[in-house]
């Protein structure tokens, strides 16, 4: 069931439209969740851009998949088949080392590796179930629609402690992503900050899975930080930016997926996706005026004379 099944039209009327809309307990619980939800993949999501994890993060989200229908096989709450898979890959994940020349590409390897594996076991479980096409789609790509209070509960729970870690090895996690290897020699823990934020990457993307889907946490988590990292360079206001962005992404998705037959997968993508191509026009403007600043002050510097 899409939003639009249970609702009455846009009626351009804002105040109207946003009080009919919060009437339902279940959109009250959907705008909650998926705050949440955006705060933790705007901050995880910066850091891993940052460092250049993209594609773990993705492995991650998509680990959330085999997880959760495999906790379905053996009859017990999807939630456990999230954490489970998405912490122990990212545990796997977090063997291979990141200083060193040929570290990229052996955990790429590594990365790939284990997608394609835990991905083959996810479809099985599925056959083994005899789980319906309707039933793989919402691992995939989730559903707001009926989110409860519990959930609610439980992001929070699991968002707060990974926030509060976040901060607390923020610092040298960023010297760290920047320059590993210099860090490395300046005494930083770099390797057990390495396991400690892919640990926390695979936990915040188990808990948005069971809101969100298995695909669209990896679209919250990229895309606003990309388009934050694209617009400034400060690490703070970037980070703060990243967050704004991903909030506004998922509002503005779900007030558009209520109010229209289409999914809230879409949407979120659509507008995140809209805001990264912002971000390069921003950006290609400012270089465009940037050199024809220099040029302009290049053309006042009187010629010598010999």
């Amino acid at each position: 069931m899409q939003f639009a099944d249970a609702v009455t039209a846009w009626s351009w009327n804002p105040l109207a439209d946003i009080r009919q809309m919060w009437a339902f307990p279940f959109m009250v619980n959907a705008f909650r969740a998926g705050t949440i939800v955006a705060v933790l993949a705007g901050v995880i999501g910066w850091y891993m851009v940052l460092r250049r994890q993209s594609f773990a993060g993705h492995t991650l989200s998509t680990v959330a998949f085999p997880g959760a229908a495999g906790a379905t096989l053996i009859g017990v709450g999807a939630v456990y088949g999230y954490f489970a898979f998405c912490v122990g890959a990212a545990l796997v994940v977090a063997a291979v080392p990141r200083i060193g020349h040929e570290a990229g590409g052996e955990e790429t390897a590594v990365t790939g590796t284990v997608q394609a594996f835990l991905l083959a076991c996810g479809f099985l479980f599925v056959a083994l179930y005899k789980g319906f096409l309707g039933g793989v789609n919402s691992l995939l790509f989730g559903s707001f629609l009926g989110i409860t209070t519990t959930q609610v509960d439980v992001l929070a729970a699991v968002a707060v402690p990974v926030l509060l870690i976040v901060a607390a090895i923020g610092r040298p996690l960023l010297f760290a992503s920047l320059d590993p290897a210099v860090a490395a020699a300046r005494g930083v823990p770099v390797r057990p900050l390495s396991v400690v934020f892919l640990v926390l990457l695979g936990a915040a993307t188990a808990a948005t899975s069971q809101i969100t889907g298995s695909l669209l946490v990896f679209a919250l988590m990229v895309m606003p930080a990309a388009t934050a990292q694209n617009l400034t360079a400060r690490p703070a206001l970037s980070i703060a930016l990243s967050v704004t962005l991903a909030v506004l992404v998922t509002w503005t998705s779900l007030t558009i997926a209520y109010y229209s037959p289409y999914p809230i997968g879409f949407w979120v993508t659509t507008c995140a996706f809209a805001c990264y191509l912002a971000s390069w026009a921003v950006r290609l403007a400012r270089g465009s005026l940037g050199r024809a600043r220099w040029y302009g002050a290049g053309a006042r510097v009187p010629l010598e004379v010999s």
